[in-house]
């Protein structure tokens, strides 16, 4: 069986309230730079709108070539690279993904502030969550194409419900972590790998 052909294109999700500035986006993009930089990396800033949020991603991948990108997400950007994997046949990362966010930012309706610029202010609209229910994603049609790392200290969203949704896919199980994954660096050879990057 021959090698995949090499990773051309890779794409950045960032969570709910995230941006491009989380401490996983700006390690995976320090490393693309000084690593890969024939890589072509994208890590856009998210609109609140999921529907907006996924108009964005799907113009934005448009002419990328389907077999030689792939796309990494955290929390909610796990939830949209679900989506953009199962979209396009690309393989995906899975860093403590959201698994219903319908459900669960529902308590987040109303004006919220930015993490990394408590100065920005964007507002978390009802019918947002219906944007959320429409891009839900019934099942993995390749499985083998995930990667999900879970940490078991997640204190925002349940390990069980993340490993339940990502049966079948690799799984990197960790006790204890947190939703963060603040020892990021720590897992970035296992991304890397997965992603045929090393």
């Amino acid at each position: 069986m021959s090698n995949p052909p090499p990773l051309t294109h890779l794409l950045y999700l960032h969570g709910f309230r995230s941006s491009p500035q989380s401490l996983k986006a700006r390690t995976m993009a320090q490393h693309m730079t000084t690593q890969h930089p024939e890589l072509h990396w994208w890590c856009p800033q998210l609109p609140p709108s999921p529907s907006e949020a996924m108009a964005l991603l799907l113009h934005g991948i448009a002419d990328w070539p389907r077999d030689t990108m792939a796309v990494v997400g955290s929390s909610l950007g796990g939830f949209y690279a679900t989506y953009v994997a199962e979209h396009t046949g690309c393989k995906a990362v899975l860093l403590n993904p959201a698994v219903d966010p319908a459900r669960d930012l529902t308590a987040y309706i109303g004006e919220q502030t930015s993490w990394h610029d408590p100065q920005e202010h964007f507002f978390f609209k009802p019918e947002f969550v219906d944007e959320l229910r429409a891009l839900q994603c019934q099942g993995l049609t390749r499985p083998d194409n995930y990667l999900a790392i879970i940490a078991k200290g997640d204190e925002v969203l349940d390990w069980r419900e993340m490993q339940a949704r990502y049966a079948g896919a690799h799984i990197r199980l960790l006790e204890g972590g947190d939703h963060a994954l603040s020892d990021f660096e720590v897992h970035l050879p296992a991304v890397l790998a997965f992603l045929g990057l090393n």
